[in-house]
This record gives structure tokens, sequence and C-alpha cells, in this order.
């Protein structure tokens, strides 16, 4: 299922992508979208974990330096039938953690600063299962392309709407024409990324929280820390963090108001405590 949706992700981006290039620059333009988004579908399946982590300036970690963390995840991996992913440590007083990569072979973790600071080590395990039951589920790999996607439509949303403004519209006289049906298309294209992000995220956090309180042993543990990751990450939200990114971590990295909850990319935080605490 998840490798569908993925195949459906790079056409829609394709096409998209060429319709746009179409509008700007004629046959030449759609030629130049295509080798363009031919290169990005490229870059998005084989580096898109990559991209995520720089965004964030994310470093691998060790052993060595980070024993407990390390072992935590080794033990819960072990517990789930994983190979042991990469370990990163986001440096971000604010908590929260994502898992990115391809495939369970290529997997990665990653918490920030504040995480290891606020929650108790059951808190964390918690978490921690949270984030191996997506790479378990196989749903990494479209959360790290949906974001590389959301993005990309945002920079053509732009590219079109600049290229409105000045009227590179391949020669078509009719620029009052093409000014109006490109703004239009990109409101509609910037409505695409959010529902693109709204749909992947919200069923498989779920999913997601269920598979974590299993790995983790004890449906509290998660309960417990969404608790407190809510509350804290609403007074310190993550600094420069991309809205094309928010569907991949744990709790909404961003600050939300009352408008903004109703097209957010995560479930309520009430409601995901509440299947929880049903489990037990």
């Amino acid at each position: 299922m998840n490798q569908a949706k993925t195949i459906s992700l790079m056409v829609g981006l394709t096409v998209l992508f060429v319709l746009v290039g179409r509008m700007l620059g004629g046959n030449q333009g759609m030629v130049f979208a295509f080798i363009l988004v031919s290169a990005m579908n490229f870059g998005s399946y084989w580096f898109s974990d990559k991209i995520v982590l720089s965004m964030y300036k994310a470093r691998e970690v060790s052993e060595d330096n980070y024993p407990d963390l390390y072992a935590m995840v080794r033990t819960l991996a072990q517990r789930a039938e994983l190979p042991m992913p990469k370990v990163y440590i986001i440096p971000q007083d604010s908590p929260n953690a994502f898992a990115t990569g391809r495939n369970p072979e290529h997997a990665a973790v990653a918490v920030t600063n504040g995480i290891l600071k606020l929650l108790s080590r059951e808190e964390l395990m918690g978490v921690l299962g949270h984030e191996l039951s997506h790479v378990k589920h196989r749903d990494i790999l479209i959360g790290s392309i949906a974001a590389t996607i959301a993005g990309a439509i945002s920079m053509i949303a732009s590219l079109a709407r600049w290229g409105a403004i000045f009227g590179g519209f391949g020669g078509d006289d009719d620029n009052g024409g093409n000014f109006i049906f490109v703004m239009i298309f990109t409101m509609i294209a910037s409505l695409a990324a959010m529902l693109i992000q709204m749909a992947i995220s919200r069923s498989r956090e779920y999913l997601a929280d269920e598979g974590g309180a299993r790995i983790s042993g004890n449906p509290h543990y998660l309960a417990s820390a969404l608790a407190k990751l809510d509350a804290y990450s609403k007074r310190l939200p993550m600094q420069k963090a991309n809205p094309a990114t928010a569907h991949m971590f744990i709790v909404n990295p961003l600050t939300s108001g009352k408008i903004s909850q109703l097209f957010s990319t995560h479930p309520s935080t009430e409601e995901r405590i509440r299947r929880l605490e049903n489990m037990v």
C-alpha cells in the first residue's frame, strides 16, 4: 500500500511540474520541467532522509557518546525484529523526534536534545517505540518523500506566481487571463501540499502509537510522553521548523492556533492519549 502511495506521489509531482513548465515556457519549458522533476524524484527516493536530517543539522551518534540512548534503540529494535537504525541528535531545545529512511535496512531515528532532557526513561522508550513502529510499517519513505514533494509544490507555486507577474508564459498574448489562472493554480497547489501531508500523517500516527505502545511494553509510557511533548512544544516550538516536514515529527513542531489545528498534520493529542489508555 505504501509503495503504491509513493508511486502516486511521484507521478503526481511529475504531472504538476510538467504542467507548470508548459505554462511558463511552452514546449521547451515542459521538457525542462520533466528533466528537473525526474532528477527530483530520483533524489527524493535515494536522499530524502539525508535532506531532512541536514535541514535540522542532525548529527549521527554512536554507542560511545550516547550509550543509554543507543542501547535503548537497540533493545527496542530487537523487540520489533528490525535492523539497528542509525541514531541522530538534533541540536534543538524543543522536545521532538522523527524517523526517516527508505526502508528498515536504511532507517534513522532522530531525537532533539530537548526530548532527552524532558522525558523519563520509560517515556522516551514510548517515543522511540513509536518511531520504530513507523519504520516497521514502512511509512518512513513516504513521509520523507512527502516532505520533499510538499516543499517542491510550494517552490513551483512560487515560481508560477512570479512567472505570472512578469508575463513568462511561452508567448501567449492573453497575459491577463493567464495571470488569474496561475493565481488560482498556486492557491490550489499550496492546498494540495497541505492535504498530502494531512492524508499521510493522521491515520499513520494512530497506527504508530499502537505499534509503539506494544514495542515499548506499556501504552502509558507513550501516553505520558505525548502529554508532556504537546505541552512543552507549544511553549517552545522548534526553531526554523520547515512546514513541509512537520508531518514527520511525533508532535507538531510548529506554533499552532485554533484555525491551524483544523488543518494540522497530526491528530489531536487528547485523542491519541485516549486511544492509548483504552489499550490498557
